[in-house]
């Protein structure tokens, strides 16, 4: 099992063996590809369509990804022409695009910026379900046609077919790969048909809408008719899918270039069971419970639908994966940067939308530099000597008569993402960066309640170390919530050792350093040995016990990195950089909640460009993967860690920056 994708040349040997010939000729011919696509005209200006306002399933990521694009396209000296409405966004600030319409992103206003500025090149990718949904408009309304407007990238056929789901399953069937049995319907009574052929339980979800809105699970007629009226105001198509609730939902971020190089950036494995929305579930990278035969069949249909599609660019696919036998389902492909696309940049330091951007301009990706080795280039897949948690954040107890639960649509407002050596220390760290008031994998903040495991809510990780405390089993676990054995076994450990912890005489170093290497705070440790947390602090400053610095360079050190892209731990045995030059620390503003959004990342990246001007050298400390401020490129020295006492107190410690700024 491995990757097969010069399995061709075992042939080449073979034929060189059997009737001789050449072997730099017999490889460059089974190699070369044909661009059957039209030589693509670069044009001298591009026009970007933003995403609009911040909602429920779409915030700050396509700040982010339309950012990258402005800058890739910069670099090749194209002007850029963005509209998008949103005052509170980075890419709208001066001294990015070099036009900004604050104008709604509907197909009338768009076709009067293309009057008046007359754009050879439009990118549609780059602002979500918004964007690309004016764009189709446009499109079918031969506004581009009737302009001379190039859709840079990725074809549009390729978005309408991903995008319609009657299309999209007669596409995957030709290429002998599977969807999950599914039907179309344009009504209510057709719903209802369709449900009853497929039999229940069912899932219901609306065509080209945004973060699954309107979808949800029905096990008979009349939680369907509900659910189908509510997911046709949304859209005209409403899919009926066979429900595949339990099975593991993985996801590939893949990329391909018009000569047909394809590459997968990331592979991402949600710890929650298929059922709820991948926006909704914690996300691990790289994925930890597949085998290696899985991992590379899903890699190679990734690969093969990628190509099938025709897309150039960034591309996701999602797949259904049974957990008891060798066999998978494509759940859906996003043609498009989405918020997984966000995650998957910053969690390798692969720049996914700022690749997309210069593949849409025809460059192929060996012409493109890997900037955070400065030397190998974009055609490579990211290695990570690390493990990413990604956790949702959502902020339901604000709304009056909202249902805790989560399921197939999106509800979180935000996200975070922490990085580590093991599971356990990045998902600790990923609790506490959700909310400052949690100190971790905490089995006292809720009570044991069977139902809350059947069906999850946004507390349901709490419900499960209250769980794993009072002594249900790691089988018992599985049973209820289909979350898989590895990481039940994971969490607990962390349960195991809190037990030892509120049980121990005396806090030995070998103790707390085995504490600190499974991602417990001073706090958490405080707690369980009735102390405080500076109590703990100075025993582990008098211990040596320092966390320390490591760098994420993409290609797990096979190559020296240029950039600083840091993250803390407890599981190394020694510094990845050196601490030499006087920094100016910047805070970030942390994950997104109701009422602190992408306005303050717009503040941080505002703070960093003047320090940069005024020739500071940066410090950035934030979690949050939808941001600018998160980029590597933003600042000196990024930090992908806790905004929290302890953790900015050591970096402040190492570092020891000449000011600090908070606002």
């Amino acid at each position: 099992a491995g990757p097969r994708d010069l399995e061709c040349l075992f042939d080449v040997f073979l034929d060189v063996i059997k009737k001789g010939g050449i072997v730099k000729d017999l490889i460059y011919q089974r190699l070369h590809y044909e661009n059957t696509l039209p030589p693509l005209k670069v044009p001298k200006k591009v026009l970007i369509i933003g995403s609009g306002g911040l909602s429920i399933g779409q915030a700050g990521e396509f700040d982010y990804s339309g950012s990258q694009a402005i800058k890739a396209l910069k670099e090749e000296n194209i002007q850029t022409v963005l509209i998008n409405p949103n005052i509170a966004t980075v890419q709208t600030s001066k001294g990015l695009a070099d036009k900004v319409y604050f104008l709604p992103l509907v197909p009338e206003y768009v076709e009067q910026v293309i009057c008046a500025e007359r754009p050879g090149g439009v990118l549609l990718t780059f602002g979500g379900q918004t964007g690309l949904n004016c764009g189709v408009e446009l499109q079918i309304a031969g506004i581009f046609e009737k302009y001379d407007v190039k859709i840079l990238g990725t074809p549009i056929q390729a978005i309408i077919d991903t995008e319609d789901r009657k299309s999209f399953s007669e596409r995957i069937a030709s290429i002998g790969e599977k969807v999950a049995p599914s039907m179309a319907a344009y009504s209510v009574q057709e719903a209802l048909e369709a449900a009853e052929q497929l039999g229940y339980p069912v899932m219901a979800r609306a065509a080209f809408s945004l973060g699954g809105l309107g979808s949800g699970f029905a096990s008979c007629k009349e939680e369907l008719k509900t659910l189908a009226q509510q997911a046709l105001a949304h859209s005209n198509q409403l899919i009926i899918d066979k429900s595949l609730k339990g099975w593991k939902e993985v996801e590939y971020e893949v990329v391909r270039d018009i000569s047909d190089n394809c590459i997968t950036v990331c592979n991402m494995e949600n710890v929650d069971p298929l059922g709820i929305h991948t926006g909704e579930s914690i996300v691990v990278a790289p994925s930890q419970t597949l085998s290696n035969r899985d991992y590379y069949q899903l890699r190679e249909t990734a690969i093969k639908v990628i190509r099938h599609f025709g897309i150039i660019g960034e591309c996701n696919i999602q797949y259904a994966v049974n957990p008891d036998a060798h066999e998978f389902y494509i759940i859906e492909v996003n043609a498009r940067l989405s918020r997984s696309s966000a995650l998957a940049s910053k969690a390798t330091g692969y720049p996914l939308a700022y690749v997309a951007a210069k593949l849409s301009l025809g460059i192929s990706l060996p012409e493109i530099k890997n900037s955070v080795t400065g030397v190998t280039t974009a055609c490579f897949e990211p290695s990570l000597d690390y493990c990413v948690v990604k956790i949702p954040r959502w902020d339901l107890a604000k709304f009056s008569r909202v249902s805790m639960k989560i399921g197939s649509s999106m509800k979180s407002v935000g996200e975070v993402m922490a990085i580590g050596r093991r599971f356990e220390e990045a998902f600790q760290k990923a609790l506490r960066m959700v909310d400052e008031n949690v100190i971790g994998f905490d089995s006292y903040i809720k009570e044991v309640c069977d139902e809350e495991l059947k069906e999850p809510t946004d507390k349901r990780m709490f419900v499960v170390a209250a769980a794993l405390a009072n002594g249900y089993t790691v089988e018992t676990l599985y049973d209820l919530t289909k979350i898989d054995h590895w990481f039940l076994e994971k969490m607990k450990n962390i349960i195991d050792l809190q037990k030892i912890l509120e049980t121990c005489t005396e806090l030995t170093f070998d103790l707390m350093l085995q504490a600190k290497q499974l991602g417990f705070s001073d706090k958490q440790i405080a707690l369980a040995v009735k102390s405080t947390e500076l109590a703990i602090r100075k025993q582990r400053r008098d211990y040596k016990m320092n966390p320390f610095v490591k760098q994420i360079d993409t290609v797990a050190g096979e190559w020296p990195a240029t950039t600083n892209y840091l993250y803390l731990t407890y599981n190394a045995s020694g510094h990845d950089i050196k601490n030499h030059e006087q920094h100016i620390m910047v805070i970030g503003s942390g994950v997104y909640r109701i009422g602190s959004s992408v306005e303050f990342d717009w503040c941080a990246v505002g703070c960093l460009r003047e320090l940069k001007k005024l020739g500071k050298k940066t410090i950035m400390v934030n979690y949050n993967p939808e941001t600018v401020s998160t980029d590597y490129d933003m600042s000196d020295r990024l930090y992908f860690e806790e905004i929290s006492f302890e953790v900015v107190m050591d970096i402040y410690n190492f570092e020891n920056p000449v000011g600090i700024i908070l606002s």
